[in-house]
């Protein structure tokens, strides 16, 4: 049954590719919500055609960002209409929830096909999400040559520059001229990456010795050697953690850089399309992790996002619980004096905002390789002053605040007191914790939140009622 809709825009048939174009993407190119039914429409009257006119008007991304909006149902219909090589472009953008749902009803033979039209590193991702037994028989159905390629990529550990590579290389031998390799180039075309920015330098053992850009070929004359005209290379060795080959790229502002194995023999090459990618992943997780959470994505079901959460909740609640241990010996002195009832959960809250301040400046400044043992005492000693700056400041206006309500100049210093102490022990506990873990090996993203908590919410009850036993009583 067809989708009825009372959007104008829906029920025109736009007659030219760019009016589809045009109402397919808004102006900050994201897919316009429209389109979405269109789409959905056109697979419930069974149009082959009409699917063939608003995908054909979408980049693959776009195709893959469709998807997601598209019900389960609708996807595994949307799939037949994809030829091999817009599916794996599509396949390679999607997330990992929704390839792994798609990918269930993609035949073997067409996977395998769509495989071959993509960079060896995209290709070995999806066939990683596959099952064993669909593995098997994609992998037997592509040619000897890619599937070596791809066992070889997924026989690396994941998240490293193996997996992130690809092994297609232009590479040439540094007696060559420019004439030479430009030659080579035309000849072999067909066997060239899809996007490739420099041409490696090799000596005879196949390890890299320099790059020469292609923009600088295209300048040089014919009979230049690659040898006058090549740059020193970063080489990224085959096993480093994407995070550091990501650091390496935006340090040394690299387009491209060589992958080597153990023995210096050129494998591969990172370009930086995969690095926007990495760099994007790598964030994402370390927000998620300070939150103590996981990517839930869009079909993900409400079952595996309490499971991701509720551990970080749990572990929460027994520090909390640890923490509101220490008001218990302050008892009958809360009895007496019950507005400090009312002060406890703001020095508090306090001290948690001001140490998650601290944290996330500390958690980027370690991944960004800006915070080490070789100016961490600098930044803690910054830190601290900024605990106690902050804390005076905020004290003395929540100090004023209390003496104009309650007129008593010993309450307001108990409170002006307490939060410069909480605010100095967020600023320690914030720039400290996920040095600690990292020290350890530990990501400091992951559970440094939860340290910090603890740490404000103890010392702020302990500060508060200590002061105020010293001061009041």
């Amino acid at each position: 049954m067809s989708r009825e809709t009372d959007d104008p825009e829906l029920s025109e048939r736009p007659e030219t590719e760019e009016d589809l174009e045009d109402l397919a993407l808004g102006e900050d190119y994201s897919l316009n919500p429209a389109y979405v039914p269109m789409v959905a429409d056109a697979l419930d009257r069974g149009d082959a055609e009409r699917l063939r006119e608003l995908l054909g008007a979408l980049h693959p991304a776009d195709v893959a960002d469709l998807m997601g909006f598209l019900s389960a149902a609708d996807r595994e219909e949307l799939v037949p209409h994809l030829d091999p090589e817009i599916l794996g472009e599509v396949l390679s953008e999607l997330d990992t929830e929704i390839r792994e749902e798609i990918l269930e009803h993609v035949p073997s033979a067409i996977l395998a096909k769509a495989l071959g039209e993509m960079e060896s590193d995209d290709a070995a991702d999806v066939v990683d999400d596959l099952e064993a037994d669909k593995r098997a028989q994609v992998l037997a159905a592509m040619p000897e040559v890619e599937r070596a390629a791809i066992e070889t990529t997924l026989a690396y550990d994941d998240e490293t520059a193996g997996r992130l590579m690809q092994r297609e290389v232009v590479a040439a031998p540094q007696f060559w001229t420019v004439g030479q390799t430009i030659d080579h180039l035309r000849r072999e075309s067909k066997e060239l990456p899809e996007l490739f920015f420099d041409v490696y330098v090799v000596d005879p053992a196949y390890k890299p010795v320099g790059a020469a850009p292609v923009s600088h070929l295209l300048r040089t004359s014919r009979e230049t050697p690659l040898a006058q005209i090549m740059e020193q290379v970063t080489e990224i060795p085959v096993d480093m953690d994407q995070e550091e080959v990501a650091y390496i790229f935006d340090k040394y502002r690299l387009i491209s850089a060589p992958v080597v194995e153990p023995g210096g023999r050129l494998v591969g090459q990172i370009t930086v399309d995969d690095i926007v990618g990495v760099i994007q992943e790598e964030t994402e997780e370390d927000i998620l992790a300070l939150a103590g959470v996981t990517d839930a994505g869009r079909d993900a079901g409400f079952l595996g996002i309490v499971r991701s959460r509720l551990p970080w909740l749990l572990i929460n609640l027994l520090t909390e619980a640890i923490a509101v241990v220490v008001i218990g010996p302050f008892q009958p002195m809360i009895a007496k004096i019950a507005v400090l009832v009312m002060l406890l959960p703001i020095v508090s809250s306090l001290g948690g905002n001001a140490g998650t301040q601290a944290l996330t400046v500390a958690v980027r400044a370690i991944a960004s390789k800006e915070l080490n043992a070789a100016n961490s005492a600098r930044i803690i000693v910054r830190e601290l002053a900024v605990g106690l700056m902050n804390g005076a400041a905020i004290g003395l206006a929540l100090g004023a605040g209390l003496f104009i309500w309650q007129h008593d100049l010993k309450l307001s210093l108990v409170v002006f007191l307490a939060i410069i102490a909480n605010l100095f022990v967020a600023a320690l506990g914030g720039i400290l914790a996920p040095l600690v873990l990292d020290r350890f090996g530990r990501d400091p993203a992951v559970s440094s939140s939860v340290v910090v908590t603890f740490m404000t919410d103890f010392f702020g009850f302990l500060a508060l009622l200590g002061i105020a036993a010293l001061i009041l009583l």
